[in-house]
């Protein structure tokens, strides 16, 4: 007796989603397809219809599932980008990335928090916690500015300086996500908040982040490339240890209260300087990219299926925010902090532009859902999603033509 069976029929759909995803683009460019906003647009498509499924999964329902499946996207996607930096001694292509999480960062912050309180009449906690959700840029969305493959070499300058922003600034966001919570959480801003959130989120963490990070990717090169030396891990083929590695990293620091994104960033970038030209690294770098890519696959559909129950709490100033960042600023942000830089003008154009928004917003968002009761959580999720979808359709199908031209170096399928 045939039957059908709902969950085989899930399964189907979301496979079909994806595999629409990835193909359609094909039949317009060459290029590789930025797939990121139609697996948005299928998944609101293929299950935004059914009755009830918006809503039971929405974040705002069922916070936690989001949470855990953005934290491994974003540590297994911070780990990969980690894992391609070839030139880290190059001090000079540093200075782009310091002054964007110097400058721009908080800029952001401020500038998207500001609307938040004055335009959408949000409460201080929550205008702040906003504008720490959507001021980080994205390592898993962004593979059209980033970068290439571990070993490539070829970092133009624009690549660097994005990629490596992207890495540290998931983590680098955290401590102004703390203090929204605890304002929430205090109702009055005293100067002891203050103090214990910057020793304890600002200062600590971070250090205790990046020293974890440090510490946990050399070990990981001993164990790989020497210990044996005679029978070393490296000469297997072995992928999966990104995955441990990526584990431990973040396992580690999170129980010893530092910043677990900071740490998978660090220790990926740690254990590339051992035997760097060794083609093992490739091999963990696409290991841990195919995984960032099938989370995040899933992520985004199951992001479209709640887009109706999200978006009715979006009214025209929320949408004003999302306009706002992706068009006013992060641009005008990027461009001032890059002032000086020894980026040409069209250079620092398509830096402070190409900030995507994406899974680590989601992190931080359903982070503060499980952890505190959100006075204006359905006003933050529809601002949020509604940014998400912006930046992955304005970002996704302009970055690959965009860096093209700047950099000169051409993409192809």
């Amino acid at each position: 007796m045939f039957e059908f069976s709902a969950y085989h029929v899930l399964l189907a759909a979301l496979g079909m989603a994806i595999i629409l995803a990835y193909w359609l683009p094909r039949f317009f460019s060459g290029r590789e397809p930025a797939a990121s906003g139609l697996l948005i647009g299928l998944g609101w498509l293929t299950f935004g219809w059914i009755p009830d499924m918006p809503q039971a999964m929405s974040p705002i329902t069922a916070p936690r599932p989001w949470e855990v499946v953005s934290e491994l996207c974003v540590i297994v996607g911070l780990f990969g980008v980690g894992l391609r930096i070839d030139r880290l001694m190059n001090l000079t292509l540093w200075g782009p990335t310091v002054r964007l999480l110097a400058i721009a960062m908080p800029l952001t912050i401020l500038g998207v928090a500001a609307m938040g309180w004055e335009l959408a009449g949000m409460t201080l906690a929550g205008a702040l916690l906003l504008g720490a959700v959507l001021a980080p840029t994205d390592p898993v969305l962004a593979g059209d500015v980033q970068v290439g493959r571990p070993t490539e070499g070829g970092e133009h300058p624009i690549r660097f300086t994005l990629t490596t922003e992207a890495g540290l600034n998931d983590g680098l966001a955290f401590p102004f996500v703390h203090l929204g919570l605890a304002i929430a959480a205090a109702t009055v801003v005293s100067p002891e908040l203050l103090a214990e959130w910057a020793w304890r989120d600002l200062a600590y963490r971070v250090l205790v982040g990046a020293a974890c990070g440090v510490a946990i990717g050399w070990l990981l090169g001993k164990i790989l490339f020497a210990l044996p030396r005679a029978n070393a891990l490296c000469n297997t083929q072995a992928g999966v240890f990104a995955l441990a590695g990526v584990f431990v990293a973040y396992g580690v620091t999170e129980l010893a209260e530092g910043y677990g994104f900071i740490a998978a960033f660090v220790s990926g970038v740690t254990l590339r300087r051992a035997e760097s030209d060794h083609a093992f690294h490739v091999r963990l770098h696409d290991f841990s990219e195919n995984i960032e890519h099938a989370l995040t696959a899933v992520l985004l559909i199951a992001l479209g299926a709640a887009m109706p129950a999200l978006l009715p709490s979006l009214d025209l100033a929320g949408a004003a925010i999302g306009l706002a960042l992706i068009l006013v600023i992060r641009p005008a942000a990027g461009l001032l902090s890059l002032i000086g830089s020894r980026l040409r003008r069209g250079e620092r154009l398509v830096v402070s532009f190409y900030g995507v928004r994406g899974v680590g917003s989601i992190y931080y968002l359903s982070y503060a859902g499980s952890h505190a009761e959100l006075t204006n959580e359905a006003r933050l999720w529809a601002v949020t999603a509604f940014t998400i979808l912006l930046s992955t359709v304005l970002h996704g199908f302009t970055a690959a033509p965009a860096l093209e031209r700047v950099t000169g170096e051409k993409q192809t399928a």
